[in-house]
């Protein structure tokens, strides 16, 4: 089973996806309109907004729910209060009943052994008939405040349930956007790279980057699928990457500070970016359904390079992320550790 890590936004489904190693193709061209790949980052942050609305409104649903519940086992409770106050009413009727009760209170005194005792026995059932219907009182009191409140609860339940209904639809709306957005993306990376003539950098507004890491993961939701060194069908020898297994279109990240050393497209790896940083390393990000720098430009540590795709000799969107000695195949170390080193734990 691949290990994950999820991050706050959250992570598209996708199977665990395989990469060759191949040799990559000329430079890219020139800048080119952002078109579908700013329609696929715009619908990514739309879909983000929209799952956090939903699990917003699910919990608060979810909470009023448990409200309601509660409100139900104390009206149950009051109720069968109720009932049992009224059953010491009647024991009382039927007490005073016995003990002469049906008679006026003067008869009782001259028909009485001890007309003290009488009157002590009778100013006590007066307290306890009192007692028991001030608590009747207080109980029926109590079990009509519940009814109310439970009438409100349930109305906001069910209004809760409607509004979470609605962001459900949103979100499935704005998802099934942004699949048909992937595709196209994708759509045109293959097209250009079948031509063997790379499209030209896009340029999407980058994320405001929060904090001073100086070392990130190269995609912020994910789960991990092919790791180094792995062995498989695909390749001639060994694995000399990891893979990130992400949608179309997720934007991609320079993992730290460096300059972009190459931008190709055509081979194995398909479209992909190296980034040249201090001490001497360079990350390999390929397989990529756009781009969004150019040779030479510098970048920041968490600075979009450009989205995943699956262009190249891949079964699926993935990113294929290397960390290397030199710029080239075949200098590879274990990313995970390399990343490890600085910081990044995946």
């Amino acid at each position: 089973m691949p290990l994950s890590r999820r991050r706050p936004r959250p992570s598209v489904c996708v199977p665990v996806l395989l990469c060759a190693l191949l040799v990559p193709a000329p430079p890219a061209a020139a800048a080119e309109d952002p078109g579908t790949s700013a329609d696929v980052a715009r619908l990514y942050e739309e879909a983000s907004a929209a799952t956090a609305r939903y699990e917003e409104g699910h919990r608060a649903a979810g909470a009023q729910r448990a409200r309601v519940r509660k409100l139900d086992r104390l009206l149950i409770r009051e109720r069968h209060e109720v009932a049992l106050l009224h059953g010491d009413l009647g024991r009382i009727a039927s007490a005073q009943y016995r003990t002469g009760g049906g008679l006026p209170y003067t008869a009782q005194l001259l028909l009485a052994d001890s007309p003290d005792d009488l009157m002590r026995g009778k100013r006590a059932r007066w307290q306890a008939d009192l007692a028991v219907n001030n608590a009747v009182t207080k109980t029926r009191r109590a079990a009509a405040n519940l009814s109310a409140a439970k009438h409100c609860a349930d109305r906001a339940k069910r209004s809760l349930d409607r509004r979470t209904a609605r962001l459900a639809g949103l979100k499935r709306d704005i998802e099934r956007k942004l699949e048909t957005a992937r595709w196209t993306l994708q759509g045109e990376a293959d097209r250009s790279v079948a031509a063997g003539r790379c499209r030209g950098a896009v340029r999407l507004d980058q994320p405001r980057l929060r904090g001073t890491r100086a070392w990130v993961p190269p995609v912020e939701s994910y789960e991990l699928s092919a790791g180094f060194d792995s062995a498989g069908r695909r390749w001639a020898h060994r694995h000399t990457g990891q893979d990130f297994a992400v949608g179309i279109g997720a934007p991609v990240r320079s993992v730290g500070a460096g300059r972009v050393e190459r931008v190709s497209c055509g081979g194995g790896f398909g479209i992909e970016v190296v980034v040249r940083h201090k001490g001497g390393y360079f990350t390999q990000y390929a397989h990529l359904a756009a781009v969004t720098v150019d040779q030479g430009e510098r970048v920041r540590p968490g600075q979009w390079v450009g989205q995943a795709g699956t262009t190249g000799n891949s079964t699926g969107p993935h990113l294929h992320f290397e960390a290397r000695l030199t710029p080239d195949l075949g200098s590879g170390v274990d990313p995970v550790k390399w990343l490890a080193d600085r910081g990044v734990r995946l």
